[in-house]
C-alpha cells in the first residue's frame, strides 16, 4: 500500500518537473523494481506466496546456492527470464524511450535485471544488478549465448512452467570447458560490475538532472547514486508511490506510478 494519495496531474509540483525536464540537457534516468512491477514482473518484495514463498529469491541468489544445487538455481532463472519475456513494457518504459530519442544525451542506468527499457525502445547505459538475458561461466567468466526459450501461452510465470524448468542443468562453458555458465546477475555478497558502477557514477555526477523511478533507496551501493547528482548540484526528482529514505533528499516528489506520472511530464 502507498504512502500517500497520487500527485493529481495538475499539481505544482508536476509544472516544475516539466519545466525541469525542458531545460535539461544531460538528463539521467535511474529505475528500479517499482518500474519493472507495473509491468507484472514481481519484486523481490513480493516473494511472500505462491512460488516466491516455496522458492525464495532471497535464498536462491547467491553464488553458496549455484555451487550446492546448479540445476534448482539455473532452472528458477530460466523461469524468471520467461517471465519477464511474456509481460510487455508499460507507459513509463514508453515515455523514457520517447524522451531519449528527442534528448539523445539522456542516459538511462537501471537496477532492474530484465529488458524492458530495450523492449520500450531505450538505450541503457548500465544494468547495476546484471541482466536475466546474459549468460556467463562461473569460472572463468567468458560469455555465453543461452536462449532461455518461451512458455506455452499462458503458462509464464506459473507452477507449471517452474516444474517444466526444474531439473535443467546449467551447460559447461565452451570456453574453459571448466565451468558452468550461469545468470549474469549479481548475486548476494557479490561486487557490482565495475564498468556498469563507473559508467552510472559518471553520468550522475555530470547530469542536470536525475529523474528516480520506481526504486527503495535502500539497495547499496546503487541508493547513493541520486545523492551523487544532489552532491553535483542537480535537481533531482523521485516518481514513486511509497515514501523512501530518499524521499526527504530529493528537490520534488511525485507520488504515484511512473506509468502514469511519465507520460503526463513528457506529454
Amino acid at each position: 500500500m502507498s504512502d500517500e494519495t497520487s500527485a493529481p496531474l495538475d499539481s505544482p509540483d508536476l509544472d516544475a518537473v516539466r519545466r525541469l525536464i525542458r531545460a535539461a540537457e544531460r538528463p539521467v534516468v535511474l529505475t528500479g523494481a517499482g518500474m519493472s512491477a507495473e509491468s507484472g514482473v514481481p519484486t523481490f518484495r513480493d516473494a511472500q506466496t505462491g512460488l516466491w514463498e516455496r522458492f525464495s529469491p532471497e535464498a536462491l541468489a547467491t553464488e553458496e546456492a549455484f555451487l550446492a544445487d546448479p540445476a534448482l538455481v539455473w532452472s528458477w532463472y530460466r523461469w524468471r527470464a520467461r517471465m519477464v519475456r511474456s509481460v510487455a513494457p508499460n507507459a513509463g518504459h514508453a515515455a523514457v524511450a520517447a524522451w531519449q530519442e528527442r534528448v539523445p544525451a539522456l542516459e538511462v542506468v537501471t537496477q532492474n535485471v530484465d529488458d524492458l527499457h530495450e523492449r520500450a525502445g531505450s538505450r541503457v547505459l548500465s544494468h547495476l544488478h546484471g541482466s536475466l538475458f546474459a549468460f556467463r561461466c562461473a569460472e572463468c567468466g567468458a560469455p555465453a549465448d543461452v536462449d532461455p526459450g518461451a512458455a506455452d501461452d499462458g503458462a509464464a510465470g506459473s507452477e507449471a512452467d517452474l516444474e517444466a524448468m526444474l531439473g535443467h542443468q546449467p551447460p559447461p562453458c565452451t570456453v574453459c570447458g571448466d565451468g558452468l555458465v550461469r545468470p549474469g546477475i549479481v548475486w548476494f555478497g557479490e561486487m557490482l560490475p565495475a564498468d556498469a558502477w563507473d559508467r552510472a557514477y559518471a553520468a550522475l555526477e555530470a547530469c542536470d538532472l536525475a529523474v528516480v523511478i520506481g526504486t527503495s533507496g535502500v539497495v547499496q551501493p546503487a541508493a547513493s547514486l541520486p545523492f551523487v547528482a544532489l552532491g553535483a548540484g542537480a535537481a533531482v526528482v523521485e516518481i514513486n508511490p511509497d515514501l523512501t529514505e530518499l524521499s526527504p533528499a530529493v528537490t520534488h516528489r511525485l507520488a504515484g506510478p511512473a506509468g502514469v506520472i511519465l507520460p503526463a511530464l513528457l506529454s
